[in-house]
């Protein structure tokens, strides 16, 4: 897989307006991120062989400028590129919901890998490293970014139902999740039982829970509790 082809084979691309991928939610995609040609192209034709969509990128400037598929992805970033430090691209990505990162390096030191692993890549990986242990690496990444993915499309459902409720609504849900009687929360905010006992119903249908201890993990995913 050649370094200079279109981008829908390697993600390679010098501008943002063809830096498009080609959409196919069901297969994860491996960015593959090294200004070593030679290694671009090792690289991309293993992961390839073992059935992975790939994108390969010289510079982290080519890798921002494209336009990610919507699906699970991971990223095989080496340490030294020629416009920016790896570990800086990653303090970047980790503040964009960037993939989850597999560090590769030849020039990888003890500090290096410290700050890496805990800035969250999931492994550092020195070279040279064996086939199994980068596609284990890259197993890993991949469900990671499957799991961060579901949490967030969660989260965006419950914002989008909590955006329903009204103004009184909003003060009844934490009494509710608090674990207050209804009388009380009514006399809390100075309603009838009955009236309380309406807004209730209407936050469990308005935030489709299904029951009180579905309501409750929706409220702590909101920071309600």
């Amino acid at each position: 897989m050649s370094d200079t082809s279109n981008f829908h084979r390697t993600g390679v691309s010098s501008s943002k307006s063809s830096a498009s991928v080609e959409t196919e939610p069901a297969r994860p995609v491996v960015f593959v991120l090294d200004d070593d040609p030679d290694v671009r192209e090792a690289l991309s034709s293993f992961l390839a062989s073992a059935g992975l969509r790939v994108f390969a990128f010289r510079s982290a400037t080519d890798f921002l400028r494209a336009e990610a598929p919507d699906c699970p992805a991971c990223l095989v970033l080496d340490l030294q590129l020629p416009d920016i430090n790896g570990l800086d691209l990653q303090q970047k990505l980790a503040e964009e919901n960037g993939p989850p990162i597999v560090f590769i390096s030849g020039h990888g030191d003890i500090p290096s890998s410290v700050r890496a692993m805990k800035a969250g890549a999931i492994e550092f990986l020195p070279k040279p490293f064996s086939d199994e242990e980068l596609l284990a690496a890259i197993s890993n990444a991949i469900a990671k970014d499957r799991e961060t993915r579901q949490e967030r499309e969660e989260f965006a459902k419950v914002k989008k139902s909590y955006a329903q409720l009204s103004a009184r609504e909003r003060e009844v849900l934490p009494l509710i999740v608090a674990g207050h009687k209804n009388k009380d929360s009514a006399a809390m905010l100075g309603i009838a039982e009955i009236t309380l006992q309406v807004h209730r119903a209407q936050i469990m249908r308005k935030m489709a829970a299904q029951s009180l201890t579905d309501l409750v993990r929706m409220a702590s995913k909101l920071g309600i509790l």
